[in-house]
């Protein structure tokens, strides 16, 4: 392995929420907090069977909640 890359890259599809909150902080210019993520995933946000987060579903989630259609 090179010395450049990292050492345990982020799986954007099986992410920890602490990370997930830091990565989307540092993304969106605007702070997450791993306590919002767990806020989320109490209101339905869905989550991998370890508890890990996968992105491209969070984000299709927020979309369902903005628009008003919460699939029942």
């Amino acid at each position: 392995m090179k010395d450049d890359q990292p050492k345990n890259p982020l799986n954007p599809t099986a992410i920890p929420v602490a990370d997930a909150a830091l990565v989307l902080s540092r993304l969106g210019g605007q702070k997450i907090t791993a306590e919002m993520f767990e806020s989320d995933i109490e209101g339905g946000a869905p989550t991998n069977p370890d508890g890990t987060v996968n992105l491209v579903h969070y984000a299709a989630w927020l979309v369902q909640q903005a628009s008003g259609n919460t699939g029942g």
